[in-house]
This record gives structure tokens, sequence and C-alpha cells, in this order.
């Protein structure tokens, strides 16, 4: 009998020990909210929280985030784990939304049931302590029409947290523009605190387009009575209502490529009158644009013209909002480079848009570009031509003495082969002379000229054009006298990306590079042609 008692006692002991079952379950800190909330999902499980299946509930919630916290009791002998995880869910769309049953390991949660008010619209007046407005600057925008959209948030009372959200609408792209500005007004004699918000809305098809309202969720303070008798927080949402645009097609006819505005103007910063070959003379155009962002204007460019070389630096661009209008603006600089003297008309850029205010189409051009350009330093100025010899006067008949025709000729003719003899010898002299000469020169420069290896060296781009320019022969700056004498293509393609670093958007660093590798040996100049065969045969032939 004793045997037996004991035998009881351990088993009931055994039970006690082991852990107590809890039951999986969920509950909702709220079962009523409005839409733009957010809800906690609380599960509570003795199963492994990793082995929760929160998949059926992203069909109609966004999860914002989750905690878990594990905990293991005893009581009375008995342990108890259990496990808690909350879900950060918010609804999709507003309605009465049913929150499915949940797998968690070998157990299950109930369904729950959940009420999503529709965002309440307050009116812009003095009894709302919390409303929102959205303002659009054109209500009926062309495809592809950038379109300002405003929102704002206006709160008498203190917030002490909140989110606004703006949601774009079905066939139209929509992005934030700049950062939200505070400010505030005064309505019916009432404060408000006033935040703004700029969006960019541009439609890409015709029809009716409708833009959600803006939504705001947060929680506001109590005042200073209720603030004793609960936990000063309570949660405050408005919305605004929705706007419709009917967006209108492309009309026939409008100039390619579409560009849409409410206003547009070209015009010149910077223009030059006078220029030199050689050297680089410096435009300046600013666009702006009423209407736009910077990346939907097209790049301003001057048209290619002979005689003048054009490099075009990248553009200096900008986008603002002046009173609820995108207002865009773009700067560039052009070198132009001319290769020849004289006068040089350069054709002003055209831009051609669609005015949407007046529905028609418009060109806005800049009038031409001229140039007086003027020769390099150092070039050849043109010959005079010389003046034809001046005819002999005639002879009267008894103006000189009588003398025997026969001595006037040999006297003559004597003087004239010791002329020719002198010149004939002084002529092969010279050339001698400078046949000696030429191999100096060849293999050596003149002390005064800069070496080119050390001009490489330095980096400097305009001390390495200097040496060529020197080397070659031309005018000072002249880069392009310098690539028609060059013989070799590796050469003749590191003066140009050397030009472009100078006067255009080329990579100086690349430029230098390029250099250094094709001028590491001698400068490969071109050889001139053989000269004509001489009209008369050389005095002493070998």
């Amino acid at each position: 009998m004793n045997r037996a008692c004991a035998a009881v006692v351990c088993m009931l002991l055994a039970l006690m020990a082991l852990p107590v079952q809890a039951q999986t379950r969920a509950w909702l800190d709220r079962t009523d909210i409005s839409y733009g909330e957010s809800v906690a999902l609380t599960i509570e499980t003795d199963q492994p929280a990793s082995s929760i299946d929160s998949s059926p509930l992203r069909d109609a919630f966004d999860i914002a985030g989750q905690t878990q916290q594990s905990s293991v009791e005893w009581v009375n002998g008995r342990s108890s784990r259990k496990t808690l995880l909350v879900l950060g869910l918010r609804p999709k769309a507003p309605g009465v939304l049913t929150i499915p049953a949940l797998r968690v390991g070998s157990g299950q949660t109930a369904p729950l049931r959940l009420v999503v008010r529709p965002p309440q619209v307050q009116p812009a007046s003095a009894r709302s302590d919390v409303f929102v407005e959205t303002l659009i600057d054109d209500p009926k925008p062309y495809v592809q029409q950038s379109v300002g959209v405003t929102v704002r948030l206006n709160y008498a009372i203190p917030l002490l947290s909140g989110q606004l959200d703006q949601d774009p609408p079905a066939h139209a792209s929509m992005q934030q523009v700049g950062e939200d500005q505070r400010s505030t007004r005064e309505l019916d004699g009432h404060h408000y605190y006033v935040i703004e918000r700029h969006y960019l809305l541009i439609p890409e098809s015709s029809g009716t387009l409708q833009l959600p309202g803006a939504r705001f969720n947060g929680l506001r303070g109590s005042d200073s009575l209720n603030a004793l008798f609960d936990d000063d927080q309570h949660p405050v949402s408005a919305a605004s209502a929705p706007i419709q645009l009917q967006v209108r097609p492309i009309p026939p006819g409008a100039p390619q490529p579409w560009l849409p505005l409410r206003a547009l103007d070209v015009r010149y910063l910077r223009v030059p009158t006078r220029a030199r070959v050689g050297e680089a003379a410096t435009v300046e155009i600013e666009m702006t644009a009423d209407g736009a962002s910077d990346a939907q204007l097209p790049a301003l460019q001057l048209p290619s013209v002979s005689g003048v070389r054009v490099f075009a630096e990248p553009p200096q661009a900008d986008t603002q909002l002046t009173d609820g209008h995108l207002r865009a603006s773009v700067r560039r600089s052009f070198s132009l480079v001319p290769q020849q003297a004289g006068a040089l008309t350069i054709p002003g850029p055209t831009v051609t848009w669609w005015d949407a205010l007046a529905g028609v189409a418009r060109t806005a051009r800049l009038p031409a570009i001229t140039l007086d350009v003027a020769p390099g330093f150092g070039e050849a100025t043109p010959a005079i031509a010389p003046r034809p010899p001046l005819r002999p006067e005639p002879v009267q008949p008894g103006a000189m003495q009588t003398s025997s025709r026969n001595d006037f000729d040999w006297a003559w003719l004597a003087g004239g082969v010791g002329g020719l003899v002198v010149v004939l010898l002084g002529g092969w002299w010279r050339r001698r002379r400078a046949a000696k000469s030429a191999g100096k020169t060849d293999s050596a420069q003149s002390p005064r000229m800069e070496s080119l290896d050390a001009a490489l060296a330095s980096d400097d781009l305009a001390r390495i054009a200097r040496v060529l320019t020197q080397q070659a022969g031309v005018a000072e700056g002249d880069l392009d006298a310098v690539h028609a004498r060059l013989d070799d293509p590796q050469q003749r393609d590191a003066i140009g990306q050397l030009q472009a670093a100078r006067w255009g958007s080329g990579d100086a660093q690349l430029a230098v590079r390029s250099l250094r590798a094709a001028f590491a040996g001698r400068v490969r100049w071109q050889h001139p042609k053989a000269s004509a065969e001489a009209l008369l045969p050389p005095l002493y032939p070998d």
C-alpha cells in the first residue's frame, strides 16, 4: 500500500514539472481606425516564432514592422513558456476587413474583424483643428505636360507625430520636388502652422485623371486639464478631397520633339564680337522654362559652321518652385575657335515648343553671332604684289651721242655675264652652308625652345600647347595647324583631346595621358614634297 501511494505522489510531481501548454491566440489594439493609420496585431503562442506564416496578411495590409518577446514563468512549480509577436499593419484600402487565421506551428489564431473608415475631409475653415489642402496649377494639362501639385497640412493644435501621404494616380508619374517648407498663416482670426510639400505630376495618357486626396495621420496632445486624466496622446487624421484632371492629347501637327510649356525664354549672357585665329572666344546662353523640370528641356546647341570649331561645356541646370509652378533654367558655355581670319557668322540656337496656355506652337530663336576674326599671332601677312616695271622712256633722236652699236652690245654683254657668275657662285656657297647646318637643326632644337618632355611632365595644358605650336613653327595657340602638320594618327588624336580638354568638356587628365603616350618618342611631322625640277641645269654638274 505504501508503495502504491509513493508511485502516485511521484507521478503527480512529474506532471507538475511539465510546462503549462499555452493556447495560441491573437488580438488587435484597436478595431476601428481611419484609413492611413496603423494597427498593432499581437500574437501569443508557445510555438517557435519563426514558424508564424504572415503571408495571408500581405493581400490587404502592408507590414510596417514587427517586434518579438519571449519569456518563461514558473507557477506553482510548473513552467510556462510563451512568445509575444507584435506586427504593425497598415490597411491598403478603407472598408470592413478581416484578418485571416494565421498558422503558428501546430496552432492557429482566430480571424479578427477590423473597420477602416475613409479619411475625413475637413474644409479649410477656422472650425477645423487639422485640415489638408491639395492644389494643382493646371486642371487641363496636355499629355506629358508637367503639373505642379501642392499639398498643405494646416494644424492649430500641437502635434506629437504624424505622417503626410499622397498616393500617385493611375497612368501618370509623380515624384516629390524639394524639401518640406514650414510657415504660418491666419484664417478667420485663427493661427495655423503649415507644412507644404510639392510634387511633379506628368500624365502619360489623355482622358480623365483622378488624383487621390492627400492624407494625414498623427498623434495630438491633450490640453492641460485632460492631461491629468489620460496619457496625453490622441490619434488625429485629416484628408483632402480627390481632384479630377482632364488630360488633353497631343494636337495634330504639333512640333516634335513634343515640349508643352507655359513659357520659354532663351537669351545670350555673353557673346563676343571679336576673335583671333587659334584662340577661344566664349559664348554663354541661358534658357528658362515655366512648367517643366530641367530634365525635360532640350540640350542647348550651336550649329556647325565652316571655319570655326565649337566646343560645348557641360550644362548647369536648376529647377525651382515659384508660386506653385515649376521653373527650370539651363546655362551652357561654348568655346569658339576660329580657323581662318575674316568675318564669321554663326547662326543662333533655335528651340521649338508648344504654348500650353495659348494652345499654339512657338519658336524661340536667338540672332546670329558675328565675329570679326583677326589673324593669329605669328601668322605671315599677305605679301604685297610687286609693281610692274616702269616702261623706259623713248629715246629721242639726237638726245644722246652717237656711238658704235657693236661697242654698246659687247659692253652690256660682258657686264651681264660677270654679274651672272657672281650670283651663281653666291647661291652655290649659301646652299653648301645650309646643307651643313641642316643636320644640326634636325638633331637639336633651338636653345630658346622649351622641351616637349618638360611640358608634358608639368600637366599644364596651355604650356603643352605653346611648346607644340613653337616646334611646328605656327602661331601660338593654333593647334589646328599643328594637327595638320602631324603625320602620326595617334599624335593627331592626342591633339584633338588636348583641344577638347582646353575648350570643351574633355577630361584634362585623360588628355595628358594620351599626349604622353603619343609623344613618347619623337614628333612625327609630315615631310614636304620634293620640289619641282629646276628649270635650268646646274651650273656645275657632277
